[in-house]
Order: C-alpha cells, then structure tokens, then sequence
C-alpha cells in the first residue's frame, strides 16, 4: 500500500497575489487634481523659472534676451543700500504688524463674542476696511495726510496746531503712518479669524472655569489662548507673507521716488521703481526672485518652528506633543 504524503504550508507562508494598481482611483485623482497642477504650474512655478532666467540678462521687455551679465543684476542689488533698507522696512513691518494687529484683534473678538447690542454692526464696520479696495484706501488716506490735507486741517480748527505734521514725507513719522493705515486696513481680517476660532471653543470649559471660580481673565488665559493658538498662527502667517510683499498701499500713498526719501519703501517698490519705470526688466525679474526667496525660506523657517506643531496634533491628537 501505497502512502501519499500531503505537504501542509506552514501559516502565513501562502503567496498573495500581487495587489493591483487601482486604475480607477489613480484616474480620478489625475481627473480631479490634473487641472489645478496644471494651473499651479503655468501660472506659479513657470513664471517663478522665467524670472530666474531673466535675472541673468540685461533685458529690455521684448525680443529674447542676448545680453548675458550673469550674476551682476544679483550683486549689484545685494550691494545697493537702497535695497538693504527695503528689505529692512519689511521686517520692520512684519513685526509691527504682529505686535499691532495681533493684540487687538484678540481683544476685538473677545469683546465681540459677548452677547451685546449692536454686535453685528460693531463686526460690519471693523471689517469694511478690510474689503475697500486698496487703491480707493490708499487715495483716500493720501489725500488727508497732504500737508494742506483734511487732518492737518481739523487739528488747526480745534487748536491743536502744534500737532500738525508732514504725515507723509517726514522719515521720522512716515513709518508711524504707514504702520496706522495698514493696521486699520487689515485688522478686520484678523477679527474674523480670531472670533472663527472663538466660537469653535466647547461652551463647556467656560462653564467648567466658571464652576471652579476662575475669574475672566484667567479663563481667557488658561483656556482661550491656548485654544485659539493655532488660528493665531495661521493668522501671523498670513500676515507675514502679506508684510514681506507689501506694495499697493505704499506706492499708491507715497507714489514710485517719496517711498524712499521718507523711509517706507518695500522690497517691491524698489523692484516696481529698478525694474518696471528703469525699462530694466532683467534687474527687475532678479529683484523679484531674491523677493520670493526671501518670503519661501521665512515660510520654511514659520513652516518648522510654528505650523508643524498643529500638523503633529493633528496627526497624533497630542497637540504635537512628544510622549514621555
């Protein structure tokens, strides 16, 4: 008699067949996400790479650049200290912004998160500034700012002449001015995030708070800040990007030659002023590409240090904090 021996594998030694590539779904992602790309890249990436190209010539605006000057454009703006102060006024308003606009418009939300009268109003009249056009709220300032202008005018009427002031041209105060009108500009938009995140806090804690005798300000210390921190975040990189490539509201006031004399200029200024009036368009593209690497490294750097943390509580629901 003949015995047959049977081979049993052992477990979790049985092949599987190698998985499929899902066509269907890789069809509707490349359906759905292949226009955007291409959007993204015609309208963001390529003209980032023809402006690097541009940088390395002396370009008029037309024809296909010939006149290779390889690094001068780059050098000659790194060594201009016209552009070193540029860059200075920049970050000077980067960190006003924040120091400004940031207090306020916690201190905005929380008054306009109360149940009073009038809310609805108070929020409507905060953020109309936010949507007029900047070229209507740059003329408009421009013209009471003028030295015969409304303000200095109303300051003569109710006796307060000594406080007449050159607003725009003076270098010692025109910072001062620029930094007014962009914070009554913007800081409607920061409200409107601020309260978003307000209301999204659980009523529950305050009542806990409330329970426990914590009194206003601790609760707004201890549940409200930390809470509200990562829109406070998301806010402060808007507004830094937004700072960095400041141009609109400065040239419309202080025009393409006072910007600099008065100590407002921007980064983009000096390339609208070098590149686009100087008919000098390869210096002006090298210009706007040491912009854009400027605002892409300060991205990068917030990216790490800030945004990450709400990332990794996102991902981990720890608050991005590592377990001990």
């Amino acid at each position: 008699m003949t015995e047959t021996a049977t081979l049993v594998a052992p477990a979790g030694a049985a092949r599987r067949a190698p998985a499929r590539p899902d066509w269907r779904k890789r069809g509707e992602i490349t359906l759905l996400a292949g226009p955007a790309i291409i959007v993204f890249v015609t309208f963001v990436i390529l003209p980032v790479v023809m402006a690097a190209f541009y940088g390395f010539f002396r370009w008029k605006g037309f024809g296909f650049p010939d006149d290779f000057v390889g690094l001068d454009n780059y050098i000659a703006i790194l060594q201009d200290p016209t552009f070193r102060s540029a860059v200075g006024h920049n970050f000077f308003i980067v960190i006003a912004s924040l120091i400004l606009q940031g207090p306020l418009a916690i201190l905005f939300a929380l008054l306009m998160n109360q149940k009073m009268r009038g809310r609805s109003l108070i929020r409507v009249l905060i953020f109309v500034p936010y949507v007029i056009s900047e070229v209507v709220v740059g003329t408009g300032w421009s013209l009471m700012l003028q030295d015969a202008g409304a303000l200095n005018s109303l300051l003569e009427k109710v006796g307060l002449g000594s406080w007449v002031q050159s607003w725009i041209a003076s270098p010692s105060i025109a910072m001062g001015t620029l930094m007014f009108i962009i914070s009554w500009k913007y800081i409607g938009f920061a409200v409107i995030l601020m309260l978003a995140g307000l209301q999204s806090i659980p009523e529950e804690l305050y009542e806990a708070a409330a329970i426990d005798g914590a009194s206003f300000w601790q609760t707004q210390w201890r549940i409200t800040l930390p809470l509200l921190a990562p829109t406070i975040r998301i806010w402060a990189f808007l507004s830094i990007i937004g700072s960095l490539q400041l141009f609109d509201l400065v040239n419309i006031i202080w025009g393409q030659y006072v910007a600099a004399t008065a100590g407002t200029s921007t980064m983009a200024t000096y390339m609208y002023l070098n590149g686009h009036l100087a008919g000098n368009y390869g210096f002006g593209n090298a210009v706007a590409v040491l912009l854009f690497l400027i605002s892409l490294v300060v991205a990068l750097v917030y990216q790490r240090f800030a945004l990450n943390r709400d990332t990794a509580g996102a991902l981990t629901g720890d608050g991005g904090r590592k377990k001990r």
